[in-house]
């Protein structure tokens, strides 16, 4: 087992940690100094008992309030997937008549020699 030394509050521990879990006790560490540091800021040099336990307090309030809201959550994502599904839109696409390309063609075919036309006669 891996023997780590960790500081919480200004001050040194040494704890040991299952190989491979260094990481996660590194930052389960971290997580409690950062709690501890304003308290001894505040208060000065607590019993390091009393300073684990208040910064150990306050992580478990900050805990239980994102616990809080991810009930809330959860409640809210299961009402949301538990609504029906909404029916799906109908798009109607206007079908191009048959002829429609031939009639195009042909006022094309006109525009084009009334065009030729005009440009003989400025000619």
């Amino acid at each position: 087992m891996p023997d780590l030394e960790i500081f919480i509050g200004g001050r040194s521990f040494t704890v040991s940690c299952q190989p491979g879990e260094e990481h996660f006790l590194r930052g389960a560490s971290a997580m409690l100094d950062t709690e501890a540091q304003p308290l001894v800021a505040q208060m000065g040099r607590l019993p390091e008992a009393r300073m684990l336990l208040m910064a150990g307090l306050m992580l478990a309030d900050k805990t239980a309030a994102v616990e809080d809201e991810i009930r809330v959550l959860k409640a809210k994502l299961a009402e949301l997937e538990g609504r029906p599904q909404p029916e799906r839109e109908k798009l109607e696409v206007p079908v191009v008549p048959p002829g429609l390309r031939e009639t195009l063609a042909e006022i094309a075919a006109r525009a084009e020699a009334l065009a030729a036309s005009v440009e003989e006669k400025v000619a």
